[in-house]
């Protein structure tokens, strides 16, 4: 996952989805799936949907088949202009992709902008069978839109976080973090290979199950879900999101805690913040629970 070329280390770049929908009862809810308890990386943890960037998620293929607006610039819309077109819009790709291998909800339709329905069972019968033939790479994404007549839309995806697993990792990933509203008239199933239960829960909730040992976060995980937990519409929350700086967040182990790089006591320099006390900083664990501390703080 991980190779090195000379002294530059290398990490195999991913996406994940943060998939919102409205409840009538809660306001808003994420969904989140149960990792398989076999998986080599995050087993057992309950993340957001999401997997590697493959190489044809940065080729050309997929490219021909999006619905985009004049000005799409998926490196800008990063804000990483340094990484060059095809590389930047495959993490768009990968995360349209992975979000149907994982759970079978499709971030695409029609030219004119309607979102894929799987209310006729043919339908949805038919496409359960490409997720299946993508999913064993016996298809492509493109296969799907040319025999299905559609369009992929990689401007609902809308980027939230960007964090790198840290060096004490074995499995090391580039991760870019999306939002998405869940599609009209399709709902999320988990593969039952790589992720298995699944839940639609409110932020709050989720962080409740987490320390009650309901449910396992991983620290990004756990710290995404704390930031969602403060707004209380979608609408807030992506109005927030368009605003939002994305950067690099590389963790740093410090003794018996991870540095984030707002802390104070972090010291990568490249990857280092402006120290801020008002926000938690650091994550550590407590008989098995990860939790986030704050700078001036003892956990």
């Amino acid at each position: 996952m991980m190779y090195s070329t000379g002294d530059k280390i290398v990490f195999k770049n991913a996406a994940t989805v943060i998939l919102v929908r409205h409840s009538e009862s809660a306001g808003w809810k994420i969904f989140l799936a149960r990792r398989h308890h076999k998986q080599s990386f995050m087993a057992g943890a309950y993340v957001f949907p999401g997997g590697q960037v493959e190489n044809y998620d940065k080729s050309a293929e997929p490219g021909s088949y999006i619905k985009k607006s004049p000005d799409f610039n998926p490196a800008r819309i990063l804000q990483e202009d340094e990484l060059p077109d095809q590389e930047a819009l495959g993490f768009f790709i990968a995360a349209i992709r992975e979000t149907f291998e994982e759970v079978g909800i499709l971030l695409g339709g029609s030219a004119s902008g309607d979102f894929v329905s799987f209310h006729d069972k043919n339908i949805r019968t038919r496409y359960t069978e490409h997720r299946r033939r993508l999913y064993a790479s016996e298809i492509t994404l493109g296969d799907i839109a040319s025999e299905e007549g559609i369009v992929f839309f990689p401007e609902v995806l809308v980027p939230y976080a960007h964090w790198i697993t840290p060096e004490f990792e074995k499995m090391r990933f580039d991760t870019r973090f999306f939002l998405a509203k869940l599609p009209p008239e399709q709902r999320p199933v988990a593969d039952a290979t790589e992720l298995t239960e699944s839940l639609w829960v409110t932020p709050q909730k989720a962080l409740e199950m987490h320390f009650c040992k309901e449910i396992a976060l991983m620290p990004p995980t756990l710290k995404t879900i704390e930031e969602l937990s403060s707004f209380a519409s979608i609408d807030e929350l992506f109005t927030a999101a368009a605003q939002k700086e994305i950067y690099p967040i590389l963790p740093q182990l410090s003794g018996k805690v991870v540095l984030l790089p707002h802390d104070s006591d972090y010291c990568i320099d490249k990857y280092k913040r402006p120290s801020d006390t008002s926000s938690p900083s650091r994550i550590f664990g407590d008989n098995g629970v990860w939790k986030t501390a704050y700078y001036n703080k003892k956990p």
